[in-house]
């Protein structure tokens, strides 16, 4: 049992329940247990002065590479976690492309109990969609939930078989979990290092167009038609995908998407002169992509911000740009860009903000958390919008330092990080 916990005067934005007013907020028993303006401060409680902070539900992204088991010089599932709750997350979904996979029961509950172990966010294992990743045949995805798997996956592995993803789907529904696709035609990729258009052409690089993507997201639309199942598109990049998904919610199909910080942030001339910290998969796109990723998260073609944090070591992403490893690490990043880039910028409101970073994950994948209801788990970020902090890889939680902000100057501090009733990060 934690003791209770008073924050006095903050902001209190929940979009789950439409609230958004400076009041009170207690937290006992691990559970959120009143709000509002005449809460006193119970025997033993820690009183928590909240004036200027936001008091929001903890945040939940669904898209994380922990790297454990087999590349824990990158990342292990405690230091992972570790760079979650200083990020303002309460809640990460831990993808199976380790080293060896997370395809079955065992490694399911290996993943659940290192989490629960490291005692911080909470750590959601996602299984793979195919025995091994390999796109041959289906795992088992009824062990794997009873082991704890959120939603299964073959991410960085486009299942390119529409047969193994009807099926995939199909069988994810009598689960009631979704089946997160990483959205790929990867013939037509053909192994190209970043977008294709006029900068990898100057830079001599071979490119991978917009339609390797809108395709498989095509066909996933198709097939969640097909088979009423849920299909989740992984980091969505493209304006002709933005297109696919919105016509795939009017017609009212089980299809929800999400955006990566890099993708509504950045644009393939971040590439600049070979810097593998612009290397991702899907790619940096054109200004217009970009443009309209920011509009769907602001319509909710979008439905929620993913990091797809991605940890490499400084040797991997110092190679030449065509082997360097794809992605950046974006945990303890993710807030500050969102309110730099979609909140400053006008995109978006806070509410809308906290709605795509913790309500919309939690309602779509089932998740505890986001929502700061009475008697619900107290799961709770509380940060001041207006502090600002420097990227410094050096400080950073993450085991990685792969990051293209650095250097940068972001606002918004994460001063407490609550999971369960208990604080797991005390910010300055």
């Amino acid at each position: 049992m934690t003791a209770p916990i008073l924050f006095r005067g903050g902001r209190v934005v929940d979009p789950s329940q439409g609230l958004d007013e400076v009041t009170h907020l207690l937290v006992v028993d691990g559970r959120i247990a009143a709000i509002g303006r005449d809460i006193g401060s119970p025997d033993g409680a820690q009183v928590v002065e909240a004036g200027g902070w936001v008091i929001a539900p903890g945040l939940i992204d669904v898209h994380v590479h922990l790297r454990e088991p087999g590349q824990e010089d990158r990342e292990t599932i405690a230091t992972g976690a570790a760079s979650a709750v200083a990020g303002g997350f309460t809640g990460i979904c831990a993808m199976p492309n380790t080293d060896p996979v997370i395809d079955n029961q065992s490694a399911v509950g290996f993943v659940k109990s290192r989490g629960e172990a490291a005692g911080l966010a909470r750590v959601f294992p996602i299984g793979c969609i195919s025995v091994g990743q390999k796109g041959e045949r289906l795992a088992e995805f009824g062990e794997m939930v009873a082991a704890g798997a959120v939603a299964v996956s073959d991410d960085g592995h486009p299942v390119m078989s529409s047969q193994l993803m009807r099926t995939a789907l199909e069988y994810a529904r009598t689960f009631g979990i979704p089946v997160a696709d990483h959205c790929e035609d990867t013939p037509l990729a053909h192994g190209g290092a970043m977008h294709e258009g006029i900068i990898s052409t100057r830079l001599g690089l071979k490119g991978i167009p917009a339609a390797a993507e809108e395709i498989h997201v095509a066909r996933d639309c198709i097939l969640a038609a097909l088979t009423g199942g849920h299909v989740h598109l992984c980091h969505m990049s493209t304006r002709g995908s933005v297109d696919l998904i919105r016509r795939a919610k009017e017609q009212g199909l089980s299809v929800t998407a999400e955006a990566a910080p890099h993708h509504y942030t950045l644009t393939h001339e971040r590439v600049g002169d070979y810097d593998t910290n612009a290397k991702m998969n899907p790619p940096l796109r054109e200004d217009a992509d970009r443009a309209a990723i920011r509009a769907a998260l602001a319509d909710g073609t979008i439905d929620c911000i993913a990091t797809d944090h991605a940890p490499h070591t400084y040797d991997a992403k110092e190679r030449e740009f065509d082997d360097a490893p794809n992605g950046i690490i974006g945990l303890e990043t993710a807030l500050s860009l969102g309110l730099r880039e979609l909140v400053n910028g006008g995109v978006l409101s806070l509410g809308t903000l906290i709605e795509r970073m913790s309500c919309a994950p939690a309602r779509l994948w089932h998740l505890p958390g986001g929502t700061l209801r009475i008697g619900g788990v107290a799961d709770i970020v509380a940060f001041d919008p207006t502090a600002s902090w420097v990227v410094d890889p050096a400080r950073i939680r993450s085991r990685s330092r792969n990051t293209p902000w650095a250097g940068e100057t972001m606002p918004g501090v994460v001063k407490r990080t609550v999971v369960g009733g208990r604080v797991v990060f005390t910010g300055q």
